[in-house]
């Protein structure tokens, strides 16, 4: 059961619900059935977090990998309305290729990467998911390639030059 749901929150933050997965357990007595949820919480100006949540009942899955979200944020570095520069991003079998875009394009991606895109507060960007299919992985794939990126900022901060020097 997968699907991408939005929720706005009275705090300033996104929450979207990635991927929701019924699990069973086969013990002596039977089966115990339990839940787990993958969410996506972002503010909108490029902080943003995953969290992976399991419990009896769907909506305390949800609520446990929404906390879980929020202390996991990264910040990921704009240029404006998209991404600096290209990146690979690799977890296990899945890869995601994540490449800017210019304004107007919108986000070209598949439904994972889409709603962490979405969550992050990134408008135009071009992404390709390669190998795994799996949601979870593809996430991780995805914070991969957004942890990696380069901010220009602290590059020229780095090198002892203006931004202004850098990039002309």
């Amino acid at each position: 059961m997968e699907r991408a749901k939005d929720k706005e929150v009275k705090d300033g933050y996104v929450e979207k619900l990635i991927k929701i997965n019924r699990v069973t357990k086969v013990v002596k007595g039977g089966k115990n059935m339990s839940f787990s949820a993958l969410v996506v919480v972002g503010y909108g100006d490029g902080r943003v977090g995953y969290g992976f949540g399991k419990a009896n009942d769907v909506t305390d899955a949800i609520r446990k990998a929404t906390e879980k979200a929020k202390s996991s944020l990264i910040t990921v570095p704009l240029k404006g309305t998209t991404i600096p520069h290209e990146m690979l991003g690799q977890f296990k079998s899945a890869s995601v290729l994540v490449r800017p875009a210019v304004p107007g394009t919108g986000v070209i991606a598949g439904g994972a990467v889409k709603a962490v895109a979405d969550a992050a507060g990134i408008k135009d960007m071009l992404s390709k998911s390669l190998g795994s299919k799996n949601s979870i992985n593809t996430v991780k794939a995805t914070f991969a390639a957004f942890e990696n990126l380069f901010d220009a900022k602290e590059i020229a901060k780095n090198r002892g030059k203006s931004l202004k020097e850098m990039w002309g």
